[in-house]
């Protein structure tokens, strides 16, 4: 009787074991939730804005002559850095033929230009390019022992659009303001590798008079 009272104490402590075990003894597998991953951040393009020299003025400049905010310091390092790639592109451009005489006639006999305009070289330090943005432009600064310089000759129609002054009134006539293409070695602050390159720029040329029809008062 013993024997059988043992038994059935071990039998009954099996069921109770065993059962805990197959109810909830065997081990939860945590699962981490799938990370969920931002869009990548959407570059811009870093377009140079209005400059302050052009921001200021009064006239529709699409140069600046002057500029409190030329970054002289910023250029004369990258051209340090990088001369022996910029001192041959420079000499690209500074090559072009910009010699033509600013001198204007002083008697009829010499030449009459029919239109009045004003004549000067001039040494942009920003400008506007052919893709209407502004840029800045390298120009009197010291790289590497040499100093680079950019000018070019310009002519402003002081009379644009008006009739030509000179000319019998018999005839139609109108002052036309003509431009020429010309390229110049800038500085691209946003281009970390080699901020250099050159760039195409539309400035005013020759002040010229447009001859239209010949017309007869009766």
């Amino acid at each position: 009787m013993a024997a059988a009272a043992h038994n059935c104490r071990l039998l009954v402590l099996l069921m109770v074991f065993g059962a805990r075990y197959c109810s909830g003894s065997r081990p939860s597998y945590h699962h981490d939730p799938v990370p969920s991953y931002h869009r990548s951040p959407a570059y811009q393009s870093h377009e140079q804005d209005i400059p302050a020299c052009a921001a200021n003025t009064t006239t529709a400049a699409t140069w600046c002559l002057t500029d409190t905010d030329y970054p002289n310091y910023e250029i004369k390092a990258a051209g340090n850095q990088h001369y022996e790639k910029l001192l041959p592109l420079y000499a690209d451009v500074a090559d072009l033929d910009t010699k033509l005489s600013v001198e204007r006639p002083n008697t009829l006999a010499e030449e009459t230009y029919l239109c009045p305009s004003v004549t000067s070289y001039i040494k942009p330090l920003r400008a506007i390019n052919t893709a209407g943005k502004w840029r800045v432009i390298v120009n009197e600064v010291e790289v590497h022992y040499e100093t680079l310089t950019q000018s070019v000759r310009i002519e402003e129609c002081k009379t644009a659009g008006e009739t030509c002054p000179l000319v019998p009134e018999c005839y139609e006539t109108k002052c036309l303001q003509k431009s020429i293409y010309h390229r110049f070695l800038i500085y691209d602050p946003y281009v970390l590798h080699f901020p250099f390159t050159v760039e195409t720029f539309k400035l005013p040329a020759t002040c010229s008079c447009l001859l239209g029809a010949y017309v007869i008062d009766h």
